[in-house]
């Protein structure tokens, strides 16, 4: 069984961290990247299938070479066996859609696996577009909301529970035939119930370490050529979404001023005491 997990690196938007230009624009080539979080939910869903029913997972994202880091985290995470980069000055500015149809045509160059997993969102653009769009773009069946799954070889079939949000929320079982595409909420279960899966994660991860500390010995870069895309329909060119502008997000002012006491200083412990007692009794 072949899996395959789409990742994406993304801004560390934790406070300090971001760089914005004098326009309010983002500087991404002066914020450091990081791997998206809602991927990681992916990996966990990939992984725990390799475990199960054994077999290959491959990564691949888009974006430049400095994407080469995230794609090692994620080998680190899923124990993958290979990585894929779709990496190219034609590829820049790329909205949802024109990821999508590089994506896909990064699948379909590989050979479109059983699984394909894709996190929920990105921090970044919050759209949810782009697996759903790969997955257009490829005319497979696709489960979304995926929280936990589970596959039927012989059958070629993978079931799958998924969070339908309401009124209240619920939980749904569905099926589809294989190949499909994966998309992994952020309640995804995972779970090694026997002693055989956690041996077989237990020996997955020691045989990764190394893998993963020369992972540029198996990563492939492919540029748009390689994918033979037409420059007219990636990159800027090709993406019909138009940004109208960027708001950097305000950091918080502060609301309180802290007093540091030595816990030396009894006059100024005392008072810290004075302070706090009403609030242990009940009081405002």
């Amino acid at each position: 069984m072949h899996s395959i997990v789409l990742t994406k690196g993304v801004p560390d938007f934790r406070e300090g961290q971001v760089s914005f230009d004098e326009d309010g624009h983002l500087e991404r080539g002066k914020t450091p990247t990081v791997m998206n979080p809602n991927d990681e939910h992916a990996l966990r869903g990939a992984l725990q299938t390799k475990v199960r029913h054994s077999g290959r997972v491959s990564v691949m994202s888009m974006g430049p070479p400095g994407y080469g880091d995230v794609l090692q985290e994620a080998m680190e995470s899923v124990y993958a066996d290979d990585l894929y980069l779709l990496s190219d000055r034609e590829l820049a500015a790329s909205d949802t859609w024109a990821t999508a149809i590089t994506l896909a045509t990064g699948l379909e160059k590989l050979g479109v696996p059983d699984l394909v997993f894709a996190g929920f969102k990105t921090a970044d653009g919050e759209t949810g577009h782009t697996g759903p769009q790969t997955c257009w773009a490829l005319d497979l069946p696709m489960i979304t909301h995926v929280v936990s799954i589970d596959v039927d070889e012989a059958e070629r079939i993978v079931r799958a529970q998924r969070l339908v949000e309401g009124d209240v929320e619920e939980i749904e079982t569905v099926e589809t035939e294989l190949p499909a595409f994966i998309v992994v909420d952020p309640e995804f279960d995972t779970s090694y119930r026997t002693a055989g899966e956690r041996l077989v994660l237990k020996d997955l991860r020691e045989r990764t370490t190394d893998r993963a500390e020369e992972h540029e010995q198996h990563l492939t870069t492919w540029d748009h050529e390689d994918l033979n895309l037409d420059p007219d329909y990636i990159g800027l060119d090709g993406s019909p979404t138009i940004v109208s502008s960027v708001d950097p997000i305000p950091k918080p002012p502060a609301e309180r001023d802290a007093t540091v006491v030595d816990p030396t200083d009894e006059d100024g412990m005392s008072e810290v005491f004075e302070e706090m007692q009403p609030l242990a009794a009940g009081g405002d």
